[in-house]
């Protein structure tokens, strides 16, 4: 009994502030679990839980002769995850330790200072690995609630309820906001992420690779995760055009398709292209790897600041180092070319080269084919008859495949993904004397109707195939098209007509679920909104910005006089609004406090631990200059005020009081 009631007794005012000192840790802390270590956040839970227990219970800290050795085994354990101390990753998780042991080490204002300090350092960290439109609001709501902690301890007298507590950090935040714009909008830009580490490229990400084998594009088609974002100058072309080229893979050990190491850097002829060319902007993810993706065919190379990008013989756009962050580029493609119409024969033999003693029925049925058609191109049609014709399947999970793949996805299975047809085409190609290779990318697209951009998701990455006839160059051959044409065939406005949430249990674009398809459009516009507007702020933004106000090309000296400009306006701003909603004197205290100057003149200055009574009362009793009708003035000045002030006079309105009293004022002078 005496426990339950010691629980429901109100809690004291330094536990309160302690839990929240603690609340706003563990907010800060929230971002980084994800990204430490599974024993760094048992530690961390574990003395949160501790210092919790101890606020609450009222108990004694732990001794320093107990956190010193278990700060120095943590310490070595970090040491051993890590084999370093430097480098982003340690060095979060130094701090994380050292924040949650300097909790259970509190026993000064300076220790609070401290957790204060590191908890906002630590803040900043949690933006080394996600600068997502979320991190960013949970980070606002952390040093909302760092500054309600911080504040709550500085209050000697009575303390506001914690909503006013939370709204003056609020209003902190809110002053502090017109020069954090100004320093981000002006401050000179750096090439690259502001959050990035030299050696943080090493994070694996999903995505296409440099090499294709049976089931590795199947398993994307699932994966809702953005790989671009692509916002048309031109009109959108239709979703059967929406070939997003990325990587051309010519060579083949008997399952994998990948890049020869060996391919020859020649110069070709350019393409031929016919009308007018579609002008856009691509948005892309960070994806490790080198590839930027285009419509078929880009006519130019895209200019990419701080990074080179080329332009290989088989049209792929590749950087010179992997993509590790979200970059932007403007790009031009022409839909309808001829690729290469003329070729030495020579330069065609690494397109039919094939590994020796695999898929034994897949060349008997390529000599097959090939004996009965006239023309390359009677051989193509042919075999995309038989994928139409006979029991072929389109599915995400065909059956898993023996050494001589082809052969038993031709002649058993017949059911795979796009990368199966893909491949099996090619080979079949190849066998036929027909130079072919496989074309990597994604397909189709999704416009969002909220902002217009076209959003092209890890699901939508496809293999097609490409054959070299004579006179026409390299033509795309897309087998897919053939078995699942609706699979090509979808209008992009009505990409996701299909589209189904919860595992399938739920259509998101039929019913009273519709408004989730709705939902999750608005998100994905404020989210892009964010990565253009915010993360995508490069050095070439913020020149096109002085650019659009006036400026034109400035050098860095002139950009930091315009910040410092630019930010003096802003603190000159703020002190004037601050200066001009402070709190206004009350008129009737201005006026008493020129009765005592004049008093204070004749050489009776009020006391300072004296009230108007005790002080009319000196008055009237001291030999002074005064004449007794200035006494008695003084007397009547006195005697209303007080009566005003601390008493009721409803007969009277402020303006008459003050106006008898500047009245009294004036004959005492």
């Amino acid at each position: 009994m005496k426990q339950l009631q010691s629980i429901m007794r109100p809690m004291s005012r330094d536990k309160a502030n302690t839990l929240l000192l603690l609340l706003a840790c563990a907010l800060v802390l929230a971002p980084n679990v994800s990204n430490l270590p599974p024993w760094i956040v048992a530690v961390v839970c574990v003395m949160l839980l501790w210092r919790g227990w101890i606020t609450f219970r009222g108990n004694r800290m732990p001794s320093r002769w107990l956190l010193l050795p278990l700060a120095l085994l943590a310490m070595g354990g970090v040491y051993l995850t890590f084999k370093t101390f430097v480098g982003s990753e340690a060095g979060v998780a130094v701090l994380t330790l050292l924040l949650t042991f300097k909790l259970l080490e509190m026993h000064a204002s300076r220790d609070l200072f401290a957790v204060v300090f590191l908890s906002f350092f630590l803040l900043l960290t949690n933006f080394f690995n996600s600068q997502s439109l979320p991190i960013a609001f949970l980070s606002i709501i952390s040093v909302i609630a760092m500054l309600a902690a911080q504040l709550s301890f500085q209050y000697t007298d009575a303390i506001p309820s914690l909503r006013k507590r939370l709204q003056l950090a609020g209003k902190i935040l809110l002053l502090a906001m017109p020069l954090t714009i100004v320093l981000f909008l002006l401050f000179p830009r750096i090439q690259g992420p502001l959050w990035g580490m030299p050696n943080d490229t090493k994070t694996a990400r999903s995505g296409l690779s440099s090499s294709m084998s049976p089931g590795n594009i199947a398993k994307l088609a699932l994966s809702t995760e953005v790989a671009f974002r692509v916002k048309f100058i031109d009109a959108v072309p239709q979703n059967n055009q929406l070939y997003w080229r990325g990587i051309v893979l010519d060579q083949y050990d008997g399952r994998t398709w990948s890049k020869a190491a060996t391919t020859r850097k020649i110069a070709l002829p350019a393409p031929q292209t016919r009308g007018e060319p579609v002008r856009y902007q691509v948005t892309q993810e960070a994806s490790s790897e080198p590839w930027l993706f285009a419509l078929e065919l880009p006519n130019a190379v895209p200019q990419l600041a701080g990074k080179f990008v080329g332009k290989t013989p088989a049209y792929e756009l590749r950087a010179a180092r992997p993509i590790t962050e979200r970059i932007r580029y403007d790009v031009a493609s022409n839909l309808a070319f001829d690729f290469l119409q003329q070729a030495d024969p020579a330069s065609l033999k690494q397109w039919l080269a094939l590994p020796a003693q695999f898929n034994p029925r897949t060349l008997a049925l390529a000599a097959q084919i090939r004996s009965t058609s006239a023309n390359d191109q009677a051989a193509i049609d042919k075999v995309l008859q038989s994928f139409r014709n006979e029991p072929f399947r389109y599915t995400l999970e065909p059956p898993l495949l023996g050494a001589n793949s082809v052969d038993d996805f031709l002649f058993s299975t017949r059911a795979g993904f796009c990368e199966h047809y893909a491949s099996a085409f090619v080979v079949l190609m190849r066998a036929m004397g027909i130079p072919a290779r496989v074309v990597t990318g994604y397909q189709g697209g999704q416009i969002n109707p909220v902002d217009g951009y076209m959003i092209v998701r890890q699901s939508d990455a496809h293999a097609w195939a490409e054959v070299w006839l004579e006179q026409r160059g390299w033509v795309r051959v897309d087998p897919t098209a053939v078995i699942a044409p609706e699979r090509i065939e979808r209008n992009t406005a009505t990409a996701a007509a299909t589209e189904t949430v919860l595992g399938g249990l739920v259509n998101a674009d039929s019913g009273p679920a519709s408004w989730l398809r709705s939902l999750r459009f608005q998100w994905e516009a404020i989210n892009n909104g964010w990565n253009q507007w915010v993360l995508n702020y490069t050095p070439d933004e913020q020149k096109n910005l002085l650019r659009s106000l006036g400026f034109g090309n400035i050098n860095w000296q002139t950009l930091v006089l315009l910040l410092l400009a630019a930010g003096a306006t802003v603190m000159a701003l703020l002190a004037i609004l601050l200066l001009g909603t402070r709190r206004k004197r009350d008129p009737l205290e201005t006026t008493y406090a020129q009765f005592c100057k004049l008093m204070a003149r004749h050489g009776y200055a009020r006391l300072i631990y004296e009230g108007p009574r005790s002080y009319a009362l000196r008055l009237q009793e001291a030999d002074s200059t005064l004449s007794e009708k200035h006494k008695h003035a003084a007397g009547k000045f006195m005697a209303l005020y007080e009566k005003v002030r601390y008493g009721r006079a409803e007969q009277w309105s402020p303006s008459d009081v003050l106006s008898t009293l500047k009245s009294l004022l004036t004959q005492i002078r």
